[in-house]
């Protein structure tokens, strides 16, 4: 079996790379159980994993054909749609925004339209495409109505996955990904960053500035979990979506004091102290458009998971991420 995983490169994309190779298994589009023997990662820059016969690293941009072409061969069996520019860049770059996050998921749909079979395809979407007016806990199937350019363009990422598995081209599901949390590096340009910011520099005896009102509430995962529910999501079978292929994948709610607090609880006082806050009037204009709590009854019947609490995430970094000495 051949998988594709574009942002291959990214945190998100090598630990699903390393979780498949540990795997080694996957089921098709036919329903086969099968064993993996190739796996692209594809990425603006080179993806690092350790030595495998099966991986095969491709670096450069998804407007290039001839290189979606090499990497999507006409036997590819599945494809995990990661790549993606983050929200906050998303917004203030909107050319950039448009070609990599509309412009690039339509090239790689249309190269998977062009395979010897229909594959499966995981898209990555996210809660931004709800916004505006909603019921608080979000239902599965409340109407689209992004606030924000990252949410418009991952509307129509799903909405295009969704014809394209009607017209029979491929087999998708785009899982709308909570804010995942707490990611391992260095910050990026997404609106969600802090949260992940004023976990990860505490940690590292650094000083972090919350952008947002300690009041702020967040629907958020793990990585690990996340891993998980991709994985879950490529595994269900075609007969467990009815009139969507889109799911809102659990999680739980959390203010962001209280996320400081789970710190405090795990690292003790020093640690959560370092946590200052001082309103940042964009990133509280995007992040407040996002719902923060959902009712995600189809994830939940095709087996995905959320976290314990927010004390469990913090844990999970500090085993799985944290830099040791």
């Amino acid at each position: 079996m051949r998988i594709v995983i574009t942002g291959g490169a990214g945190f998100l994309g090598t630990r699903l790379a390393r979780q498949l190779i540990e795997r080694n298994t996957l089921t098709d589009a036919a329903g086969r159980r099968r064993e993996i023997s190739a796996i692209t990662l594809l990425d603006v820059v080179p993806a690092r994993l350790p030595d495998d016969p099966r991986v095969r690293v491709l670096t450069g941009d998804l407007g290039d054909r001839a290189l979606l072409e090499r990497a999507l061969a006409p036997d590819t069996d599945s494809v995990f749609h990661l790549a993606a520019v983050v929200s906050g860049q998303a917004e203030a770059e909107f050319d950039t925004g448009m070609r990599v996050n509309l412009d690039g998921t339509r090239a790689v749909l249309e190269r998977c339209r062009r395979l010897a079979a229909p594959p499966k395809v995981v898209f990555t979407s996210s809660l931004a495409v709800f916004g505006g007016p909603l019921p608080d806990p979000v239902p599965d199937e409340a109407p689209l109505n992004p606030q924000a350019s990252y949410g418009v363009q991952k509307a129509i990422g799903e909405y295009l996955v969704y014809d394209m598995t009607r017209k029979g081209y491929l087999d998708g599901r785009s899982l709308r990904l909570p804010t995942v949390t707490v990611r391992p590096g260095k910050p990026n340009l997404a609106a969600s960053s802090f949260a992940s910011g004023i976990v990860r520099e505490p940690l590292a005896g650094v000083a972090a500035v919350c952008p947002v009102a300690p009041t702020t509430r967040m629907w958020v995962q793990s990585p690990r979990a996340v891993i998980d529910n991709l994985i879950v999501g490529h595994e269900a079978p075609a007969a467990a979506f009815a009139h969507t292929r889109s799911v809102n994948v659990p999680g739980i709610t959390v203010a962001v004091a209280d996320m400081v607090a789970a710190l405090r609880e795990v690292a003790g006082d020093e640690v959560a102290a370092r946590v200052s806050w001082r309103l940042d009037p964009a990133v509280d204009r995007i992040v407040s458009t996002w719902p923060a709590a959902f009712a995600p009854r189809l994830g939940e019947a095709l087996g995905m998971r959320a976290d314990a609490d927010f004390a469990a995430i913090v844990r999970a970094y500090i085993a799985d991420d944290m830099p040791r000495p």
